[in-house]
């Protein structure tokens, strides 16, 4: 049977779709390419999954109806979704809102008619975020949380992704399965990221900026630990005699890190000091995430195993030879 991917091009889909294809799995990935980042790193990493057995390659827009449901045809033995394609960032969503709401929003509702029309689909997996916690004081987060205050236009539409999910998984027991990340990381990350970002500065020997006047917290994932528990879930569809067959879950580390601890992990790795200057909260960003996983675990065995100490490390190590520095 076959996976399909979508994202399969960006970060976290990159390493579900090399895990999938490393287990034997067939994999249709889909990716529309856009430029909200190099599109030239995207394109390195499907050149690495087009060496791969077993991978397929269709460039398409999640938000074009036509273009999904076609793949119902084309594609008939997809059995399994993961579904990661989105418009990521949340400071991007107070610039370009429109592309959050047609590539989130609208390409969720595509995505569930594909499971409509596919039918017999085991399983639905599909990426929310840690942004959907919102201002919640609470900590650590919990899927128990009230999530109903968002403080960004992109967590706003990672909470409408998860209600129009339940809907579905209800009215047509579509089996689907919500993962809220918690700030993955490493080799191959996005560069809008704060550990791509601050690698890069002080490289460089230039300026980072630390918001919150460096009073931030982080529930660092890495890229890994964060696949294990994908593809774990994806086994594990949710009861068909639930009243709605859909869940949510956290996928973090389970502890919050002090960015300026980040930032001192680059310096070791990276044998330079940073140049740190401070700065005000940006609008739409919360001071500290902190994942409660203890359903993760309880439900699939989810066990994070690499520290931000080990992470660090292996992330610099990619961007030098990425870039070869």
């Amino acid at each position: 049977m076959t996976v399909l991917v979508t994202g399969a091009a960006g970060f976290i889909g990159f390493h579900v779709s090399r895990a999938l294809l490393a287990r034997g799995e067939r994999v249709v990935g889909v990716d529309n390419l856009n430029d909200y980042y190099d599109v030239r790193l995207k394109e390195a990493r499907l050149e690495r999954l087009a060496a791969e057995p077993g991978f397929a390659f269709l460039r398409l827009d999640i938000a074009e109806e036509g273009s999904i449901a076609a793949l119902a045809g084309r594609e008939p033995a997809i059995d399994r979704i993961v579904h990661l394609a989105a418009q990521a960032g949340v400071l991007y969503s107070i610039t370009n809102p429109a592309a959050y709401i047609r590539d989130n929003i609208q390409g969720q509702h595509v995505l569930l008619e594909l499971c409509r029309c596919l039918g017999r689909l085991r399983h639905f997996v599909y990426a929310s975020s840690s942004s959907v916690y919102g201002g919640n004081r609470k900590l650590p987060f919990s899927i128990a949380d009230r999530v109903d205050e968002p403080v960004s236009l992109y967590a706003a539409t990672k909470r409408a992704d998860e209600l129009i999910s339940h809907t579905y998984s209800h009215l047509f027991r579509i089996p689907a399965t919500g993962l809220r990340f918690f700030t993955v990381y490493g080799p191959w990350g996005r560069p809008d990221m704060a550990m791509f970002i601050f690698t890069k500065a002080i490289l460089a020997g230039e300026p980072i900026r630390l918001f919150n006047y460096g009073n931030m917290r982080r529930d660092f994932s890495y890229i890994d630990d964060v696949v294990a528990g994908v593809l774990a879930v994806l086994e594990r569809p949710p009861p068909e005699g639930d009243a709605a067959p859909h869940r949510l879950y956290n996928l973090g580390h389970h502890r919050a890190e002090e960015l300026r601890h980040l930032v001192e992990l680059i310096e070791r790795a990276t044998g330079r000091k940073a140049i740190v200057e401070l700065a005000a909260m940006p609008p739409g960003d919360v001071p500290e995430t902190f994942a409660d996983i203890e359903a993760s675990v309880r439900d699939f065995g989810f066990a994070p195993r690499t520290p931000l100490e080990e992470g660090v490390p292996r992330f610099v190590d990619w961007y030098r030879d990425y870039h070869g520095l």
